[in-house]
């Protein structure tokens, strides 16, 4: 690599390695600490303004290099005098967290050359339609805050608060159902119930027959019969929806409260073991009877919804990050003693 006058640039490749942290179609991320640890060796004591233009600075001398490097890969790679490659720094970025491709979080200090404070987040879970905005939006500021530099242990506290929430009933299940929008309702549930009798049969379709493109004949395999069609389970929310018009029908609500129906817009959550028998239970929102929204508030399993929706999220996010996430509210209350 290129020798420059006031900065050995060669330090950043002692050992060949890789300091691109993430690229995605026309644009790469360059981590700046090579650099940064040089030429401001006492970078971390610096204020977070004083932060923000070195790294503007450190930014540009990136650029300037691997636009000066675009004129040597054009000649030595494609033989040409002149071209149109140029590197432009877009934005200046304090840390990021990228979990995948196109699945990522940076706090943007400079964009453009303008001075900026923003959270970008690009494809990450708990932004989906489908997860529950509040617990989407204590994801989003548990992120933040460690983007930001919060201590571990602080962020664990807030963790353990926000799940004693859940589980001791001050946030309302209302809250915490799965957002969805109910399809292929029809497709899952028998004819109504006989007289007399509770739930609708959910029904288990075979998949459809795998065709060959090219031919339009069904697709064989090596035995030379068509690949077998498999049972196709009803999706959760599907369940939760037939359940819940089960339980209008049968406690006779549906004369004042409206089934769901096909596309309609439902929440729904797990259930514990409950005479019914039922593992989830969907409702509209803003039409719930007395009578379901008590039996829901009875027997929700809001531990369920906490492991399964939230905590997953955040033990993969924070073993990214090398951090532990032990929830245990009775740990500390412990004394260990040696024999």
């Amino acid at each position: 690599m290129k020798h420059l006058t006031d900065t050995p640039w060669w330090i950043c490749d002692t050992e060949d390695t890789n300091y691109c942290a993430y690229m995605d179609t026309d644009s790469v991320y360059i981590t700046a600490e090579p650099l940064l640890l040089h030429k401001h060796p006492d970078f971390e004591s610096k204020s977070d303004e004083e932060k923000d233009d070195i790294l503007s600075v450190v930014a540009l001398k990136y650029q300037d290099i691997i636009t000066e490097y675009y004129d040597v890969l054009a000649k030595d790679c494609f033989n040409v005098s002149k071209h149109r490659l140029d590197m432009k720094t877009e934005a200046v970025i304090r840390t990021a967290y990228f979990r995948a491709t196109r699945r990522y979080a940076q706090w943007i200090t400079k964009k453009e050359g303008r001075k900026v404070n923003e959270l970008d987040i690009k494809g990450l879970e708990f932004m989906k339609a489908n997860f529950p905005p509040i617990l989407g939006e204590f994801f989003n500021n548990i992120l933040k805050q460690a983007l930001k530099g919060e201590k571990h242990d602080k962020i664990v506290i807030q963790i353990k608060d926000f799940k004693k929430q859940i589980l001791t009933g001050i946030i309302p299940i209302t809250k915490l159902g799965n957002p969805t929008r109910v399809t292929k309702l029809e497709k899952y549930s028998d004819n109504l119930p006989r007289a007399g009798e509770m739930f609708t049969k959910i029904l288990t379709p075979k998949s459809e027959e795998k065709i060959d493109k090219k031919t339009g004949k069904p697709i064989r395999g090596k035995d030379g019969n068509p690949l077998p069609r498999r049972n196709l389970g009803a999706p959760a929310a599907v369940k939760a929806a037939i359940r819940y018009n089960d339980l209008l029908r049968f406690w006779k609500l549906d004369k004042k409260h409206n089934y769901i129906t096909q596309s309609d817009k439902i929440k729904w959550v797990y259930l514990q073991n409950n005479p019914y028998k039922i593992e989830a239970l969907g409702f509209l929102e803003h039409d719930i009877p007395d009578k379901i929204q008590e039996f829901m508030e009875k027997y929700v399993d809001r531990q369920k919804i906490f492991d399964s929706i939230l905590l997953n999220k955040l033990e993969g996010f924070f073993g990214d990050l090398e951090w532990s996430l032990d929830l245990n509210p009775h740990r500390d209350a412990f004394t260990f003693f040696e024999v």
